[in-house]
Protein backbone atom coordinates (compact mmCIF):
# COMPACT_ATOMS: atom_id res chain seq x y z
CA UNK A 1 0.00 0.00 0.00
CA UNK A 2 1.31 3.49 -1.02
CA UNK A 3 -0.03 6.30 0.58
CA UNK A 4 1.51 9.60 1.03
CA UNK A 5 0.94 12.60 3.34
CA UNK A 6 -0.67 15.74 0.96
CA UNK A 7 0.46 18.94 2.62
CA UNK A 8 -2.28 21.59 2.14
CA UNK A 9 -4.95 19.46 3.23
CA UNK A 10 -2.68 18.35 5.95
CA UNK A 11 -2.36 22.53 6.82
CA UNK A 12 -6.32 22.41 6.45
CA UNK A 13 -7.10 20.50 8.99
CA UNK A 14 -4.05 20.71 11.40
CA UNK A 15 -3.74 17.26 12.60
CA UNK A 16 -4.75 15.57 9.62
CA UNK A 17 -3.55 14.57 6.75
CA UNK A 18 -6.05 14.47 3.83
CA UNK A 19 -6.08 11.81 1.46
CA UNK A 20 -3.99 9.11 0.08
CA UNK A 21 -1.42 9.44 -2.83
CA UNK A 22 -2.81 8.13 -5.82
CA UNK A 23 -6.01 7.54 -4.84
CA UNK A 24 -9.05 8.76 -6.17
CA UNK A 25 -10.36 11.95 -3.94
CA UNK A 26 -13.70 12.91 -3.76
CA UNK A 27 -15.96 14.41 -1.17
CA UNK A 28 -17.45 11.69 1.80
CA UNK A 29 -21.10 12.70 0.28
CA UNK A 30 -19.89 11.64 -3.28
CA UNK A 31 -19.01 8.68 -1.69
CA UNK A 32 -21.91 7.72 0.23
CA UNK A 33 -23.68 8.68 -3.27
CA UNK A 34 -21.50 6.43 -4.90
CA UNK A 35 -22.66 3.43 -2.75
CA UNK A 36 -25.95 4.78 -2.89
CA UNK A 37 -26.50 2.71 0.55
CA UNK A 38 -28.08 -0.36 -1.52
CA UNK A 39 -25.53 -3.21 -1.03
CA UNK A 40 -22.41 -4.47 -2.36
CA UNK A 41 -20.73 -2.10 -4.82
CA UNK A 42 -17.82 -4.29 -5.60
CA UNK A 43 -16.71 -7.73 -6.38
CA UNK A 44 -13.25 -9.27 -6.14
CA UNK A 45 -11.07 -12.50 -7.31
CA UNK A 46 -9.44 -13.94 -3.95
CA UNK A 47 -6.03 -14.82 -5.49
CA UNK A 48 -5.28 -17.82 -7.37
CA UNK A 49 -9.05 -19.47 -6.30
CA UNK A 50 -10.67 -17.54 -8.76
CA UNK A 51 -13.84 -16.96 -6.26
CA UNK A 52 -15.71 -13.93 -6.80
CA UNK A 53 -17.25 -11.99 -4.05
CA UNK A 54 -18.46 -9.03 -2.01
CA UNK A 55 -15.97 -6.86 -0.69
CA UNK A 56 -17.67 -6.73 2.29
CA UNK A 57 -19.23 -9.93 3.62
CA UNK A 58 -20.68 -11.72 5.65
CA UNK A 59 -19.21 -12.83 9.59
CA UNK A 60 -21.41 -15.19 10.98
CA UNK A 61 -19.62 -15.21 14.69
CA UNK A 62 -22.46 -14.30 16.76
CA UNK A 63 -25.30 -15.47 14.16
CA UNK A 64 -28.03 -17.24 16.76
CA UNK A 65 -30.64 -19.61 15.81
CA UNK A 66 -33.79 -18.46 14.03
CA UNK A 67 -31.56 -15.31 12.29
CA UNK A 68 -32.34 -16.33 8.72
CA UNK A 69 -33.92 -13.61 7.69
CA UNK A 70 -30.69 -11.25 8.58
CA UNK A 71 -28.75 -13.85 6.24
CA UNK A 72 -31.27 -13.11 3.48
CA UNK A 73 -31.33 -9.58 3.98
CA UNK A 74 -27.57 -9.42 3.15
CA UNK A 75 -28.23 -11.56 0.30
CA UNK A 76 -30.82 -9.10 -1.02
CA UNK A 77 -28.10 -6.66 -0.66
CA UNK A 78 -25.88 -8.50 -2.60
CA UNK A 79 -22.99 -9.95 -0.17
CA UNK A 80 -22.23 -13.42 -1.79
CA UNK A 81 -19.21 -14.80 0.94
CA UNK A 82 -20.97 -16.08 4.41
CA UNK A 83 -18.00 -17.21 6.65
CA UNK A 84 -18.47 -19.24 9.60
CA UNK A 85 -17.13 -21.94 11.77
CA UNK A 86 -18.08 -25.07 13.17
CA UNK A 87 -17.95 -23.72 16.67
CA UNK A 88 -19.34 -20.64 16.31
CA UNK A 89 -22.58 -20.33 18.39
CA UNK A 90 -22.41 -23.90 19.69
CA UNK A 91 -23.21 -24.78 15.87
CA UNK A 92 -26.10 -22.98 15.05
CA UNK A 93 -23.89 -20.14 12.76
CA UNK A 94 -23.88 -22.87 10.56
CA UNK A 95 -27.20 -24.25 10.68
CA UNK A 96 -28.34 -21.02 10.15
CA UNK A 97 -26.57 -20.38 6.97
CA UNK A 98 -27.03 -23.57 6.05
CA UNK A 99 -30.91 -23.12 6.22
CA UNK A 100 -30.91 -19.30 4.35
CA UNK A 101 -28.60 -20.71 1.67
CA UNK A 102 -29.24 -24.12 0.42
CA UNK A 103 -31.66 -22.65 -2.47
CA UNK A 104 -29.36 -20.37 -3.74
CA UNK A 105 -26.19 -22.50 -2.95
CA UNK A 106 -24.70 -22.78 -6.45
CA UNK A 107 -24.81 -18.78 -6.17
CA UNK A 108 -22.67 -17.96 -2.79
CA UNK A 109 -19.20 -18.74 -1.70
CA UNK A 110 -19.25 -20.54 1.91
CA UNK A 111 -15.77 -20.98 4.00
CA UNK A 112 -15.90 -22.62 7.32
CA UNK A 113 -13.31 -23.35 10.10
CA UNK A 114 -12.07 -25.87 12.37
CA UNK A 115 -9.12 -25.84 15.25
CA UNK A 116 -6.64 -27.84 13.72
CA UNK A 117 -3.88 -28.54 16.64
CA UNK A 118 -0.45 -29.97 16.60
CA UNK A 119 -1.86 -33.87 17.33
CA UNK A 120 -5.13 -33.85 15.70
CA UNK A 121 -5.55 -36.36 13.27
CA UNK A 122 -6.98 -36.57 9.68
CA UNK A 123 -10.04 -38.42 10.80
CA UNK A 124 -10.97 -36.20 13.38
CA UNK A 125 -10.57 -33.36 10.71
CA UNK A 126 -12.51 -35.08 8.48
CA UNK A 127 -15.15 -35.95 10.78
CA UNK A 128 -14.94 -31.96 11.57
CA UNK A 129 -15.62 -31.43 8.48
CA UNK A 130 -18.39 -34.01 7.61
CA UNK A 131 -20.40 -32.05 10.45
CA UNK A 132 -19.79 -28.97 9.30
CA UNK A 133 -21.60 -29.95 5.56
CA UNK A 134 -24.23 -31.14 7.40
CA UNK A 135 -25.43 -27.79 9.43
CA UNK A 136 -24.53 -25.84 6.45
CA UNK A 137 -26.93 -28.40 4.57
CA UNK A 138 -24.47 -28.48 1.63
CA UNK A 139 -21.77 -31.55 -0.18
CA UNK A 140 -18.74 -28.84 0.13
CA UNK A 141 -17.51 -25.74 1.12
CA UNK A 142 -15.81 -23.40 -0.86
CA UNK A 143 -12.91 -22.69 1.65
CA UNK A 144 -12.03 -24.91 4.94
CA UNK A 145 -9.85 -22.32 7.48
CA UNK A 146 -7.56 -24.02 10.17
CA UNK A 147 -8.80 -21.72 12.58
CA UNK A 148 -7.37 -19.06 15.09
CA UNK A 149 -3.74 -20.16 14.22
CA UNK A 150 -1.08 -18.62 16.56
CA UNK A 151 1.47 -21.63 16.56
CA UNK A 152 3.57 -22.75 14.06
CA UNK A 153 3.74 -26.43 15.20
CA UNK A 154 0.04 -26.75 14.66
CA UNK A 155 1.09 -25.67 10.70
CA UNK A 156 3.18 -28.44 10.80
CA UNK A 157 1.00 -31.00 11.41
CA UNK A 158 1.26 -33.59 8.22
CA UNK A 159 -2.03 -35.20 9.23
CA UNK A 160 -3.55 -31.49 8.04
CA UNK A 161 -1.80 -31.46 4.55
CA UNK A 162 -3.32 -35.86 3.62
CA UNK A 163 -6.72 -34.50 5.10
CA UNK A 164 -6.92 -31.74 2.67
CA UNK A 165 -5.48 -33.91 -0.54
CA UNK A 166 -8.28 -36.36 0.39
CA UNK A 167 -11.41 -34.00 0.83
CA UNK A 168 -10.17 -32.30 -2.07
CA UNK A 169 -9.98 -35.46 -4.22
CA UNK A 170 -13.99 -36.24 -2.70
CA UNK A 171 -14.98 -33.06 -3.60
CA UNK A 172 -16.05 -32.05 -0.15
CA UNK A 173 -13.80 -28.81 -0.21
CA UNK A 174 -11.84 -26.51 -2.82
CA UNK A 175 -9.44 -23.98 -1.28
CA UNK A 176 -7.70 -24.27 1.83
CA UNK A 177 -6.14 -21.30 4.62
CA UNK A 178 -5.70 -20.16 8.00
CA UNK A 179 -7.23 -17.65 10.22
CA UNK A 180 -5.49 -15.48 13.02
CA UNK A 181 -5.76 -12.68 15.06
CA UNK A 182 -2.92 -13.38 17.51
CA UNK A 183 0.28 -13.02 18.90
CA UNK A 184 2.33 -14.74 17.02
CA UNK A 185 0.29 -14.29 13.23
CA UNK A 186 2.80 -12.84 11.37
CA UNK A 187 5.49 -16.03 11.71
CA UNK A 188 2.56 -18.51 11.09
CA UNK A 189 1.76 -16.38 8.25
CA UNK A 190 5.23 -16.55 6.93
CA UNK A 191 5.54 -20.21 7.76
CA UNK A 192 2.34 -21.27 5.49
CA UNK A 193 3.57 -18.53 3.12
CA UNK A 194 6.75 -19.98 2.46
CA UNK A 195 5.62 -23.38 1.90
CA UNK A 196 2.62 -22.51 0.09
CA UNK A 197 0.18 -23.90 2.30
CA UNK A 198 -2.70 -21.53 1.65
CA UNK A 199 -4.94 -20.47 -0.99
CA UNK A 200 -6.50 -17.99 1.03
CA UNK A 201 -5.68 -16.04 4.73
CA UNK A 202 -8.12 -14.24 7.45
CA UNK A 203 -6.36 -12.58 9.04
CA UNK A 204 -7.44 -9.91 11.80
CA UNK A 205 -5.99 -6.20 10.22
CA UNK A 206 -7.28 -2.32 10.67
CA UNK A 207 -6.37 1.04 10.10
CA UNK A 208 -4.62 1.02 13.81
CA UNK A 209 -1.96 -1.46 12.85
CA UNK A 210 -0.72 -0.06 10.02
CA UNK A 211 2.28 2.04 11.03
CA UNK A 212 1.64 4.35 7.67
CA UNK A 213 -1.49 5.24 9.63
CA UNK A 214 0.10 7.16 12.38
CA UNK A 215 2.38 8.98 10.01
CA UNK A 216 -0.29 11.37 8.82
CA UNK A 217 -0.30 13.09 12.30
CA UNK A 218 1.54 15.79 14.45
CA UNK A 219 4.34 14.56 16.32
CA UNK A 220 2.13 15.29 19.79
CA UNK A 221 0.02 12.81 18.88
CA UNK A 222 1.08 10.13 21.27
CA UNK A 223 0.96 6.40 19.02
CA UNK A 224 3.23 3.79 19.04
CA UNK A 225 4.15 2.72 15.50
CA UNK A 226 4.00 -1.04 15.79
CA UNK A 227 3.69 -4.32 13.51
CA UNK A 228 5.11 -3.24 10.49
CA UNK A 229 5.89 -6.52 9.38
CA UNK A 230 1.87 -7.64 9.56
CA UNK A 231 1.65 -5.67 6.21
CA UNK A 232 4.43 -6.83 4.86
CA UNK A 233 3.71 -10.74 5.72
CA UNK A 234 -0.07 -9.50 3.53
CA UNK A 235 2.13 -8.28 1.07
CA UNK A 236 3.99 -11.61 0.49
CA UNK A 237 0.33 -13.28 0.26
CA UNK A 238 -0.72 -10.93 -2.40
CA UNK A 239 2.93 -11.50 -4.38
CA UNK A 240 2.17 -14.86 -4.25
CA UNK A 241 -1.22 -15.10 -5.19
CA UNK A 242 -2.94 -16.13 -1.94
CA UNK A 243 -6.37 -14.69 -1.27
CA UNK A 244 -6.28 -11.78 1.73
CA UNK A 245 -9.78 -11.43 3.48
CA UNK A 246 -9.64 -9.14 6.87
CA UNK A 247 -11.48 -9.23 9.86
CA UNK A 248 -11.85 -7.02 12.75
CA UNK A 249 -11.91 -3.90 10.76
CA UNK A 250 -13.61 -2.24 13.51
CA UNK A 251 -10.80 -2.34 15.86
CA UNK A 252 -13.50 -3.17 18.96
CA UNK A 253 -16.40 -1.87 17.42
CA UNK A 254 -17.47 1.07 19.63
CA UNK A 255 -19.67 2.17 17.14
CA UNK A 256 -22.30 4.14 19.40
CA UNK A 257 -19.02 6.14 20.74
CA UNK A 258 -18.95 7.91 17.14
CA UNK A 259 -22.64 8.63 16.68
CA UNK A 260 -22.07 12.78 17.94
CA UNK A 261 -18.99 12.81 15.19
CA UNK A 262 -20.42 11.37 12.31
CA UNK A 263 -21.91 13.82 9.53
CA UNK A 264 -23.78 13.79 6.22
CA UNK A 265 -24.67 10.34 6.75
CA UNK A 266 -20.75 9.14 6.78
CA UNK A 267 -19.86 6.87 9.47
CA UNK A 268 -16.99 5.50 11.06
CA UNK A 269 -17.13 1.98 10.24
CA UNK A 270 -17.37 3.15 6.44
CA UNK A 271 -13.85 4.74 6.99
CA UNK A 272 -12.54 2.18 8.23
CA UNK A 273 -13.48 -0.10 5.70
CA UNK A 274 -12.39 2.21 3.19
CA UNK A 275 -9.25 2.14 4.94
CA UNK A 276 -8.33 -1.12 4.91
CA UNK A 277 -10.32 -2.33 1.35
CA UNK A 278 -7.91 0.89 -0.40
CA UNK A 279 -5.02 -1.52 0.23
CA UNK A 280 -3.40 -2.87 -2.70
CA UNK A 281 -2.87 -6.41 -0.41
CA UNK A 282 -6.08 -6.92 0.69
CA UNK A 283 -9.07 -8.11 -1.65
CA UNK A 284 -12.18 -8.74 0.77
CA UNK A 285 -13.30 -8.19 4.28
CA UNK A 286 -15.61 -9.60 6.99
CA UNK A 287 -17.62 -8.39 9.59
CA UNK A 288 -19.71 -10.10 12.08
CA UNK A 289 -23.46 -9.03 10.63
CA UNK A 290 -25.80 -8.37 13.72
CA UNK A 291 -28.66 -6.68 12.62
CA UNK A 292 -30.27 -5.13 9.30
CA UNK A 293 -29.34 -1.12 10.14
CA UNK A 294 -25.62 -2.68 10.43
CA UNK A 295 -25.74 -4.56 7.54
CA UNK A 296 -26.69 -1.26 5.74
CA UNK A 297 -24.29 0.76 7.28
CA UNK A 298 -21.21 -1.61 6.56
CA UNK A 299 -21.99 -1.77 2.97
CA UNK A 300 -21.78 1.96 2.66
CA UNK A 301 -18.32 1.73 2.85
CA UNK A 302 -18.38 -1.22 -0.24
CA UNK A 303 -16.69 -0.52 -3.35
CA UNK A 304 -14.36 1.97 -1.00
CA UNK A 305 -11.07 2.32 -2.49
CA UNK A 306 -10.78 6.31 -1.93
CA UNK A 307 -10.20 7.22 1.67
CA UNK A 308 -10.99 10.93 2.12
CA UNK A 309 -10.36 13.67 4.68
CA UNK A 310 -13.39 13.18 6.84
CA UNK A 311 -12.60 9.47 6.98
CA UNK A 312 -8.89 10.23 8.39
CA UNK A 313 -10.57 12.42 10.61
CA UNK A 314 -12.91 9.82 12.09
CA UNK A 315 -10.32 7.20 12.11
CA UNK A 316 -8.17 9.56 14.32
CA UNK A 317 -11.24 10.27 16.71
CA UNK A 318 -11.97 6.98 17.14
CA UNK A 319 -8.46 5.43 17.83
CA UNK A 320 -7.89 8.74 20.68
CA UNK A 321 -11.35 7.30 21.88
CA UNK A 322 -10.02 3.44 22.60
CA UNK A 323 -6.66 3.68 23.04
CA UNK A 324 -6.87 3.72 26.68
CA UNK A 325 -8.79 0.36 26.62
CA UNK A 326 -7.63 -1.71 23.13
CA UNK A 327 -5.56 -4.53 22.83
CA UNK A 328 -3.55 -4.33 19.60
CA UNK A 329 -4.11 -7.46 17.51
CA UNK A 330 -0.39 -9.46 16.84
CA UNK A 331 1.65 -7.18 19.04
CA UNK A 332 2.18 -10.14 21.67
CA UNK A 333 4.33 -7.96 24.26
CA UNK A 334 2.95 -9.08 26.78
CA UNK A 335 3.41 -12.88 26.61
CA UNK A 336 5.54 -14.43 29.31
CA UNK A 337 4.92 -11.17 31.51
CA UNK A 338 2.80 -13.55 33.68
CA UNK A 339 4.51 -16.13 35.93
CA UNK A 340 1.30 -17.76 36.21
CA UNK A 341 0.72 -18.04 32.70
CA UNK A 342 -2.48 -16.46 32.13
CA UNK A 343 -2.90 -15.10 28.14
CA UNK A 344 -3.18 -11.98 28.84
CA UNK A 345 -3.77 -10.93 25.07
CA UNK A 346 -6.59 -13.77 24.60
CA UNK A 347 -7.97 -12.50 27.87
CA UNK A 348 -8.32 -9.05 26.77
CA UNK A 349 -9.65 -9.90 23.58
CA UNK A 350 -12.82 -11.59 25.11
CA UNK A 351 -13.14 -8.75 27.33
CA UNK A 352 -13.85 -6.42 23.75
CA UNK A 353 -16.07 -9.38 22.87
CA UNK A 354 -18.15 -8.19 26.01
CA UNK A 355 -17.55 -4.17 26.45
CA UNK A 356 -17.25 -3.17 23.16
CA UNK A 357 -19.40 -5.23 21.05
CA UNK A 358 -21.55 -5.32 24.04
CA UNK A 359 -21.95 -9.62 23.38
CA UNK A 360 -21.72 -11.38 26.52
CA UNK A 361 -22.73 -14.73 25.63
CA UNK A 362 -19.96 -14.60 22.60
CA UNK A 363 -17.60 -13.53 24.96
CA UNK A 364 -18.14 -16.24 27.50
CA UNK A 365 -18.01 -18.93 24.98
CA UNK A 366 -14.46 -17.51 23.75
CA UNK A 367 -13.23 -16.93 27.61
CA UNK A 368 -14.43 -20.29 28.25
CA UNK A 369 -11.78 -22.10 25.87
CA UNK A 370 -9.42 -20.19 27.85
CA UNK A 371 -8.60 -22.86 30.63
CA UNK A 372 -8.00 -20.81 33.60
CA UNK A 373 -8.49 -17.82 32.11
CA UNK A 374 -6.82 -14.85 34.44
CA UNK A 375 -7.99 -16.62 37.41
CA UNK A 376 -4.72 -16.15 38.79
CA UNK A 377 -5.25 -12.21 38.81
CA UNK A 378 -7.51 -12.67 41.34
CA UNK A 379 -4.90 -12.88 43.80
CA UNK A 380 -1.80 -11.01 42.49
CA UNK A 381 -0.31 -7.59 43.13
CA UNK A 382 -0.52 -6.57 39.42
CA UNK A 383 3.33 -6.47 39.34
CA UNK A 384 4.25 -8.58 37.09
CA UNK A 385 2.38 -7.40 34.18
CA UNK A 386 2.63 -3.40 35.44
CA UNK A 387 4.90 -2.78 32.87
CA UNK A 388 4.45 -5.36 29.98
CA UNK A 389 2.06 -3.44 27.94
CA UNK A 390 4.33 -1.55 25.18
CA UNK A 391 1.29 0.95 24.72
CA UNK A 392 0.19 1.60 28.80
CA UNK A 393 -3.00 -0.65 29.22
CA UNK A 394 -3.52 -1.52 32.71
CA UNK A 395 -3.04 -5.21 32.35
CA UNK A 396 -3.78 -5.86 36.10
CA UNK A 397 -7.23 -3.67 36.30
CA UNK A 398 -8.18 -4.99 33.56
CA UNK A 399 -7.28 -8.81 33.66
CA UNK A 400 -8.97 -9.65 36.83
CA UNK A 401 -12.37 -8.10 36.10
CA UNK A 402 -12.26 -10.02 32.98
CA UNK A 403 -12.31 -13.21 35.06
CA UNK A 404 -15.00 -12.14 37.26
CA UNK A 405 -17.05 -10.99 34.53
CA UNK A 406 -16.94 -14.16 32.27
CA UNK A 407 -15.51 -17.16 34.15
Amino acid sequence: MARSIDRRSFLRLGALAGMASGLPWRPVRALAKAAGGTGVQRYVVLGRTGLKVSDISFGSSRLRSGEEDLVRHALDRGVNYFDTAESYTGGAAETVLGNALKDVRDKVVIATKMHVGADTGREEMMRTLEQSLRGLRTDHVDVFFNHAVNDVDRLRNQEWLEFVERARRQGKLRFTGMSGHAGRLVDCLEYGLDNNMFDIILVAYNFGQDPAFYERFTRSFDFVAKQPDLPRALGKAKQKNVGVVTMKVLRGARLNDMRPYEKDGATFSQAAFRWVLSDDNVDASIISMTSRETIDEYLGGSGGLAVTAEDFGLLKTYARLTNPSYCRHACNDCEGACPWGVPIADVLRTRMYATDYGDLTFARSEYAGLGDGASACLSCDGQPCRDACTFGLPIASMCGPTHKMLG
